[in-house]
């Protein structure tokens, strides 16, 4: 596969705190700089950014849809990355050993067919949903018809 560029996304969040403890402490984001309404992290060498929201909902979390997708609800919107099979696995094997909430739990989506993929969906404590996946052939698979 060729050298991807960084992409850069940011998000809202309700609580700056709560998002450097899911983000930095459970997930494992580098932080980067910061301001008094904002966080850079990198995700997986991707520039991410948390922007504090004081007009979030009633509850102050963020509503998805869910679509049908291989027999789950896959939240939309939704955000992630795909990593190599061993960074993945580790990946969920560490935020199941921390009793996180999944969405979608650690799976083979679409297993023997087109697109096989390792996949898991959370969502942080705002509402934002994210994917992890991988794939054993990622060049060819990951924009297999």
């Amino acid at each position: 596969m060729a050298t991807l560029t960084p992409f850069h996304v940011a998000i809202q969040v309700r609580d700056l705190e709560e998002a450097r403890a899911f983000y930095g402490d459970l997930l494992g984001f580098a932080e980067g700089r910061s301001d008094s309404h904002w966080i850079d992290y990198n995700f997986f060498g991707h520039q991410f950014v948390v922007h504090w929201n004081p007009n979030l909902g009633n509850d102050g979390t963020i509503t998805s849809h869910y679509n049908g997708v291989d027999g789950h609800g896959v939240p939309v919107p939704h955000f992630g990355v795909v990593l190599d099979l061993d960074r993945w696995q580790e990946l969920a094997d560490r935020l199941t050993a921390a009793a996180v909430r999944f969405v979608i739990e650690p799976t083979i989506r679409f297993q023997g067919q087109v697109g096989e993929q390792r996949t898991f969906f959370l969502l942080d404590p705002t509402g934002n949903a994210l994917e992890f996946k991988a794939f054993a052939d990622i060049d060819g698979q990951l924009f297999a018809k």
